[in-house]
C-alpha cells in the first residue's frame, strides 16, 4: 500500500530510551493544499467575511480557526513547487533556484517557449540533493516518526529530490515527481489503467483501485491509518499532509457536488467547491482521529495552500483573474491574489485561540519554525536558512517587524499569453510597500497595500525615492543569491535589473 523506510539507527539501538526522551514532543501536522486562494473557504482571511467566502462551507478549517490563530499575511510563491522547496529547505526561491514546477519528465523545463527571452537556467529537476539538509531529515535524527502522504513535486521522475524517501521521511504515501493527479476517482484508479497511465497516474493506493473513493479521501484514510505505528511506538510524529486537491483536473467530489447546485453555484464552481469540501472533510477527520487517540491536545496542525487560487478562465469558470478577490490575479502571478495564501496554526498551549496575526509570513519560515515547535536545540543545515520562525509571533501576536524583506522571483513563463503579473516578473516587499519589477521592460509598479490589497493604485511615479530604494534590494538581494535570469536572444545578454 505504501512504502516505508525504517532507518538504519532503530535497528541499530534500542528505541526505548530515544522514545522516552520524546514522549513530550509535539506532534505537528502540516496540512497542505495546493491551489487553494486566500477566500476559497468560509473562512475570512480579511477584515470580513467576502462575497466569495459565502459560496463555500468549511466548518472544519473554520473550527481550526477557531482554536488556532489565523495568519493574514502569509506568503507562497506563485507555483507550487518552488514554495515547496522553500518549505523543505528554509530557502528563499531566488537561493534554491528552482523557480518553477519541475515536469516529471527529467530534462524537460516547464517554460512555455517566447519570442524574446531564453530561458533562465534555473534548476528544472529539482535541486542538488547534496546540497540541502532537510527539516524532515533534522525532525528524524532528533526522534520524530516522519510521514508523507500525497503530493511531493520536490523534484522529476528518476532524481533523488522526487522520492520523499530520500528527503528524510520514513513513509511515503503516493508522494512522486508529478505535481497533479491524473484522475481523483477511484474508479479510473486514479489514472493506474493499462495503456492509459501517464506520468501523473498517482501511486501506491491499490486497495481503493475500482472503487468510489475520492483520491483525497483515499490519502486521508492512508493517513490517518500511517498514524497507528508512532502512536504504538509512543514516538513523536511529523505528518506532512500533502493533499493533491484542489488543484487541475476539476472533478467533483460527488458526496457534495449537488449541494453547491443546490446552493445555486454555475456547474464550474460547484465542481471547484466540492472540491474544497472533501479538503475540509480530510482536515475534521483527521481532528476527530487525534481527540480519539487523546492526542489533539499535543499536535500542531498548520494548515496552509502552495501559491495563490488559480484564476484562469475554463477550469474556474466566469472571466478571468477575479476569483480572488478583492486580491488581484491568481495563480502564476506576482499579484497579491497569486502568492498570498490562507494559513492557520492550532498550537495548543501557545497559539491564542481564534485569533490572528498581521505580521508577514512566507514559506520558508516553515523550516525554522517547524523545528523549534519540534523543540530540536541545535540545527547544523548544508545550506544557509533564509526563513525567519514565526514562533515567536504565535507566541505574542503584538509583534510587528515593517523592516523585514520579501522577495520573489519567477524568471519564467508559465502560460502562453503574458496576463497580470504573470511571466517574467519580481517583487519585493517591506512593511506595507510592495514593487513587481517586469523583467521583460524594466517596467515598476509599486503598491500600498495598507490601503491597497487589490494593487490598484500605482504609486511609483509618486513615490520616486521608494521605488528606487526597493528597486535597488532587489537587484542586490538577486546577484547576491544568483538567481536565475533569463537572457535575450537578440543578443545573448542576460536580463540586468534597471535601478533608473
Amino acid at each position: 500500500m505504501f512504502k516505508i523506510f525504517i532507518p538504519f539507527f532503530l535497528v541499530l539501538f534500542n528505541v526505548g530510551p530515544l522514545n522516552a526522551q520524546h514522549t513530550k514532543s509535539p506532534n505537528i501536522i502540516l496540512f497542505l493544499i495546493d491551489d487553494m486562494g486566500w477566500m476559497d473557504s468560509s473562512v475570512p482571511f480579511g477584515d470580513s467575511v467576502g462575497i466569495l467566502n459565502k459560496q463555500f462551507k468549511t466548518p472544519n478549517l473554520a473550527l481550526l480557526a477557531k482554536q488556532g490563530v489565523k495568519f493574514t499575511n502569509a506568503y507562497a510563491n506563485s507555483v507550487c513547487t518552488p514554495t515547496r522547496t522553500s518549505i523543505l529547505t528554509g530557502m528563499n526561491v531566488t537561493h534554491h533556484g528552482v523557480t518553477n514546477w519541475t515536469s516529471p519528465v527529467k530534462n524537460n523545463t516547464t517554460d512555455a517557449k517566447d519570442a524574446q527571452f531564453n530561458p533562465a537556467p534555473w534548476k528544472i529537476n529539482g535541486v542538488e540533493i547534496n546540497s540541502i539538509t532537510t527539516y524532515p531529515q533534522i525532525l528524524k535524527q532528533a526522534g520524530y516518526y516522519t510521514i508523507h502522504v500525497g503530493k511531493a513535486h520536490w523534484g522529476s521522475a528518476g532524481t533523488p529530490m522526487s522520492n520523499p524517501l530520500n528527503l528524510g521521511f520514513m513513509v511515503n504515501i503516493s508522494g512522486h515527481a508529478a505535481g497533479h493527479p491524473q484522475s481523483y476517482y477511484g474508479k479510473d484508479n486514479y489514472g493506474n489503467i493499462p495503456g492509459k497511465s501517464t506520468y501523473q497516474s498517482v501511486p501506491d493506493l491499490m486497495n481503493y483501485h475500482g472503487s468510489d473513493t475520492n483520491l483525497t479521501e483515499a490519502m486521508t484514510l492512508e493517513a490517518i491509518k500511517s498514524l497507528e505505528e508512532p502512536i504504538r511506538l509512543k514516538m513523536p510524529f511529523y505528518l506532512n499532509m500533502a493533499h493533491y486537491a484542489v488543484h487541475v483536473p476539476i472533478q467533483p467530489d460527488v458526496r457534495f457536488y449537488q449541494s453547491y447546485l443546490d446552493k445555486g453555484l454555475d456547474t464550474a464552481n460547484a465542481k471547484y467547491a466540492s472540491m474544497v469540501a472533501s479538503m475540509d472533510k480530510s482536515l475534521g477527520d483527521i481532528m476527530q482521529y487525534l481527540s480519539a487517540k487523546n492526542i489533539a491536545n499535543n499536535t500542531i496542525i498548520i494548515f496552509m495552500s502552495d501559491n495563490g487560487g488559480l484564476s484562469l478562465s475554463g477550469a474556474r469558470g466566469n472571466e478571468a483573474h477575479v476569483q480572488n478577490l478583492p486580491l488581484r490575479a491568481g495563480k502564476g502571478s506576482l499579484y497579491e491574489g497569486g502568492i498570498r495564501v490562507p494559513m492557520i496554526v492550532k498550537w495548543p498551549g501557545f497559539a491564542k485561540a481564534n485569533s490572528s496575526i498581521k505580521q508577514y509570513v512566507i514559506a520558508e519560515d516553515f523550516f525554522p519554525s517547524i523545528l523549534e515547535m519540534a523543540g530540536v536545540a541545535s540545527i547544523k543545515t548544508i545550506q544557509n536558512v533564509d526563513g525567519k520562525s514565526f514562533v515567536p509571533l504565535i507566541k505574542n501576536n503584538k509583534i510587528t517587524d515593517t523592516s523585514r524583506i520579501l522577495v520573489w522571483h519567477y524568471p519564467n513563463k508559465w502560460i502562453e499569453g503574458d496576463g497580470p503579473a504573470i511571466n517574467y516578473k519580481s517583487a519585493i516587499r517591506q512593511g506595507s510597500w510592495k514593487l513587481i519589477y517586469d523583467l521583460r521592460n524594466g517596467h515598476k509598479e509599486l503598491y500600498n497595500l495598507s490601503n491597497d490589497i487589490g494593487e490598484h493604485i500605482d504609486l511609483s511615479m509618486q513615490q520616486p525615492a521608494k521605488t528606487k530604494q526597493l528597486t535597488t534590494q532587489l537587484k542586490e538581494i538577486l546577484e547576491k543569491n544568483n538567481a536565475p535570469m533569463p537572457s535575450y536572444k537578440s543578443n545573448s545578454k542576460k536580463v540586468e535589473i534597471l535601478i533608473d
